[in-house]
């Protein structure tokens, strides 16, 4: 199977030796996204909202260079510094999806890349 490596400057450049997302098939596999501005590579200022909601424009600017959109996504990874913010972040998460959701997992990690709170990742299919 070949596979097609998917690429915007709508979302941050890759920080490392990785892809934004890479379509195999009808999957698409979203890296990571960190509240990086997609015009500065440089984090967000704010609070664990801001950088949620950042995030997750971030997410969905590689979605739409796939061909899909957020409702496309069939699974969610959050990584969260503090999930005290567990209720935060799933406040600006609604602002983005409606039901039905994607399947989710959600864990607290001791750092994330260039100081982030939050970042999140994806899998999401295409018909």
């Amino acid at each position: 199977m070949s596979r097609q490596i998917i690429q915007t400057d709508k979302a941050p450049a890759a920080i490392g030796p990785y892809s934004q997302a890479v379509r195999a098939g009808d999957t698409v596999y979203l890296s990571g996204q960190i509240p990086l501005d997609p015009s500065t590579g440089l984090l967000v200022e704010g609070d664990i909202t801001a950088q949620a909601r950042r995030s997750f424009e971030n997410l969905k600017a590689v979605c739409e260079a796939a061909g899909g959109s957020l409702g496309d996504i069939v699974r969610l990874g959050l990584y969260l510094t503090d999930l005290d913010n567990f209720a935060a972040v799933n406040a600006v998460m609604s602002e983005f999806f409606q039901a039905p959701y994607p399947a989710r997992s959600t864990v607290e990690v001791s750092g994330l890349p260039r100081g982030a709170r939050f970042e999140v990742d994806a899998v999401m299919v295409l018909d």
